[in-house]
């Protein structure tokens, strides 16, 4: 089964990116989004889209963004944003962009919820005003990424690994938007839920690379973006459907989404 699109990679923390690349086309994948978190990873991104043109490999799209979990000093901050401004026209979609609600440090000082919520409406507009689409993180915070992202006016929005409650999940389908799932799919209730309640014509496939997820054997190994297929084929058995027809679909959707061509 060929042209299978990874909408969600972290390739900047891959030691041999060039070998799971060409292992990657090996096994048909045809594109890879790659979502920043950080000036650095932002960067390192670029740099590997553009060393990418005219090799074997799945076509790679960098995506710009500012983590929540990264959001340190004003001034780097700061940094980071500008290089997202100054490089908006070599990306595909902000992100990975958002808020967490669940870092201890979030729970010990309200004041750095207020700082996320700045920081990722500050990206908010910067899509909005630049036409591209959004991915965002939103765990323990959904409704209030919901809410921030419609107030932006953001017509384009995916929101990442999906595990939220149904009332949210309600609200972002409603507001047109997306949700996405990884190999998580397999065990996770709430993905598991939320992929049922979903129309498959708004649902896209992701691994967030190079996150760990339990093996055959037990032991949690680090994924690439070939594990692609285990969200595929986990979604096609909740939702008893065949794979070619989930496949077909998903990646029509992310080349909608972010606005790829076959």
């Amino acid at each position: 089964m060929h042209d299978i699109i990874d909408t969600h990679a972290h390739l900047y923390v891959v030691n041999d990116p060039d070998t799971v690349l060409r292992f990657c086309a090996a096994q048909g994948l045809s594109d890879l989004i790659l979502p920043g978190v950080d000036r650095s990873s932002n960067k390192t991104h670029l740099e590997l889209c553009c060393a990418s043109v005219g090799k074997p490999w799945p076509r790679l799209h960098p995506a710009l963004g500012l983590h929540p979990g990264n959001i340190t000093t004003a001034q780097e901050t700061e940094d980071c944003l500008g290089h997202i401004r100054d490089n908006l026209a070599r990306a595909i979609a902000i992100g990975e962009i958002g808020l967490d609600y669940t870092y201890p440090a979030i729970r010990r000082d309200p004041g750095l919820q207020v700082l996320q919520r700045e920081v990722f409406s500050s990206q908010l507009l910067l899509a909005a005003d630049a036409g591209l689409p959004v991915i965002i993180h939103s765990r323990g915070a959904w409704r209030d990424c919901l809410q921030l992202t419609l107030a932006a006016g953001v017509s384009r929005a995916v929101f990442h690994w999906f595990s939220g409650p149904q009332d949210v999940l309600e609200d972002i389908l409603s507001a047109g938007f997306l949700v996405s799932f990884s190999p998580a799919l397999e065990f996770s209730a709430e993905c598991r839920l939320a992929a049922r309640i979903a129309p498959l014509e708004r649902i896209l496939l992701e691994t967030d690379t190079p996150v760990a997820y339990p093996s055959a054997q037990g032991r949690r190994v680090p994924s690439t973006p070939v594990d692609i297929r285990r969200t595929l084929t986990a979604l096609a058995l909740l939702l008893e459907r065949e794979q070619a027809e989930v496949l077909a679909v998903v990646n029509q959707n992310a080349r909608n989404f972010f606005g790829i061509s076959p």
